[in-house]
């Protein structure tokens, strides 16, 4: 019985399914590696000035608040305008061309792009207001920044480190006057933190790591 097709022919059929089926593959790594956090570890994002919060926290004690104004009331933290930079830079080291996109951010109007250090992919619903108003301190994802001469990412932020915290948040919140404060956790006792969690109406670990929280 004469063969439906050449040889040849099912050779380049062949090589064309396995084409196919590795570029599939190379599509979902792409699209894995693309919903993937920023890699943490000491990565430093390049930025059009290179703030120091070793200076401005550490050094000055410059509360987050000032710069971070929305942080208490809002899912984002937001960034610091032009005119909260010059309420000190207006007179301090004005022409320092480090300085230069500041001046020209106040001259015309334009934001600076400041590069985020943490990019959640949008399937991921987080919220800073909750997370400051429930104890968790700044320093719980962002590290000790009063010690960074730049800004560093010390928190991969993937889903199984948000939960290790949410399958365990009576170990990770702090009384709010505590909040802000560059400081490693100062150990509660049993008590302290059986009367904390009552006072900030922490949430069952069933509803902190059901899928809804997080994915809305």
């Amino acid at each position: 019985m004469a063969q439906a097709f050449h040889p040849a022919t099912v050779l380049v059929l062949k090589l064309a399914l396995v084409a196919a089926l590795l570029a599939a593959l190379a599509l979902v790594l792409l699209a894995r590696w693309r919903m993937m956090p920023p890699a943490a570890g000491g990565t430093v994002v390049a930025q059009p000035i290179p703030f120091s919060h070793k200076h401005h926290v550490g050094d000055d004690g410059i509360d987050c608040r000032y710069c971070h104004t929305s942080v208490e009331k809002s899912r984002f933290a937001g960034l610091p305008s032009s005119d909260i930079c010059l309420t000190c830079h207006s007179q301090l080291f004005r022409d320092a061309p480090l300085l230069a996109p500041l001046h020209a951010s106040a001259r015309t109007g334009l934001p600076i792009r400041w590069n985020r250090v943490h990019d959640l992919p949008d399937f991921a619903y987080f919220d800073h207001r909750i997370h400051i108003n429930k104890g968790v301190a700044c320093v719980e994802c962002h590290g000790r920044v009063d010690r960074m001469p730049l800004m560093l990412r010390t928190a991969q932020l993937e889903m199984q480190w948000c939960l290790g915290c949410h399958r365990n948040a009576r170990q990770h919140i702090r009384p709010l006057a505590d909040v802000f404060l560059m400081q490693d956790k100062r150990p509660l006792s049993a008590q302290e933190i059986t009367q904390l969690n009552r006072l900030l109406q922490i949430q069952s670990t069933r509803r902190l790591t059901d899928c809804s929280t997080c994915h809305r």
